[in-house]
């Protein structure tokens, strides 16, 4: 029984099944990258202690052999250094794991959590202007259904600015149509969490278009062959009509444009309208309101352009006129 408690297997499986899961209830793409941490990771182990997987303890997952996975990660899988964190704060929340439930192993912890984090020069938040993004749900050819759908779920993005799996999991019933036109959606983001947006009436009106007669539990956004679309689809959708339209629009060129960058311009969009911060990040799902800050930080950069666009003032290099000086001004006051 001593043994079982300083056996990684044991311990890694109660950290992605018990922890991710119950627990923390963590959404299920990022229960997956926990996962696919320890699926590079266990086999890394077992080579360099010179073992089989199932016989690797705790000490094995030493400090060093961690800084060496991630030297692997970035070199022999040419991964950049946001992935090369990502894999390490993995590792970091099982230590915490391990040492919280073990005081026997929190010297190991301190260990492994002293690997620190690769500093990295954050990419800029791509978002498109208003007539981009008008542009772009313009799009598709609304002569044909699928273009209809296309069209559809392009303003569904902007409107909501949800996640590109949000929209796929979005069912029929979730949208509340109210006699007065307007109306909502239920969105289910990261972890589970509900919350309801606002829908424009043009929006609602070509949902109801396309749910058609079908019933409420069915997903809104389906395919050709009548299946759900995935968040993949929903991507490649997206990108299908950027690149067809960037032939025509020049500022789209050099934009990698995807379900993403339509949530960062509803979020840009929201804040230049003079929407409030924190209702902005409910309006995203955003636990955090400093993910939403980044959008800020985007807003005064543009504010920085149109101040440098405006007209320097030069001040005058003139001397001043004393008011004595002026007899037009000194007959005024003597009349008074």
């Amino acid at each position: 029984m001593p043994e079982m408690k300083t056996m990684i297997g044991t311990w890694v499986r109660r950290f992605l099944i018990e922890h991710l899961v119950v627990e923390r209830n963590l959404a299920h793409n990022t229960q997956r990258s926990y996962r696919d941490t320890f699926c590079q990771l266990m086999p890394f182990a077992a080579a360099y202690a010179g073992k089989v997987i199932d016989r690797l303890a705790i000490k094995d997952l030493s400090p060093e052999m961690v800084r060496r996975f991630l030297t692997h990660i970035e070199n022999d899988r040419t991964c950049g250094a946001r992935t090369r964190n990502q894999r390490l704060a993995a590792i970091h929340a099982f230590a915490r794991f391990v040492g919280e439930r073990s005081p026997e192993q929190i010297a190991w912890c301190s260990g492994v959590r002293a690997v620190p984090f690769k500093r990295f020069d954050r990419a800029a938040l791509s978002y498109l202007d208003k007539p981009e993004i008008d542009a772009l749900i313009a799009a598709p050819d609304l002569n044909r259904s699928t273009g209809r759908r296309d069209h559809a779920l392009l303003l569904f993005l902007y409107n909501t600015g949800a996640r590109a799996s949000e929209a796929a999991a979005v069912i029929i019933g979730d949208i509340e149509h109210r006699p007065d036109g307007t109306g909502s959606v239920k969105l289910v983001g990261k972890g589970a969490k509900t919350r309801h947006c606002p829908l424009w009436p043009t929006t609602i009106t070509n949902l109801i278009m396309l749910a058609g007669q079908r019933t409420p539990t069915e997903r809104m956004f389906i395919n050709q062959r009548q299946q759900p679309l995935t968040r993949y689809g929903i991507h490649r959708i997206v990108r299908r009509h950027a690149l067809v339209l960037s032939e025509t629009l020049g500022s789209l060129k050099n934009k990698r444009i995807g379900p993403h960058t339509i949530r960062h311009t509803t979020a840009t969009h929201l804040l230049r309208a003079g929407v409030d911060i924190n209702t902005i990040r409910a309006w995203l799902g955003h636990v955090s309101i400093d993910t939403t800050n980044v959008y800020a930080e985007i807003d005064l950069e543009a504010k920085a352009k149109m101040l440098d666009q405006c007209q320097s003032f030069t001040p005058s290099t003139a001397a001043p006129r004393h008011w004595k000086n002026d007899p037009n001004l000194m007959d005024f006051l003597r009349n008074l």
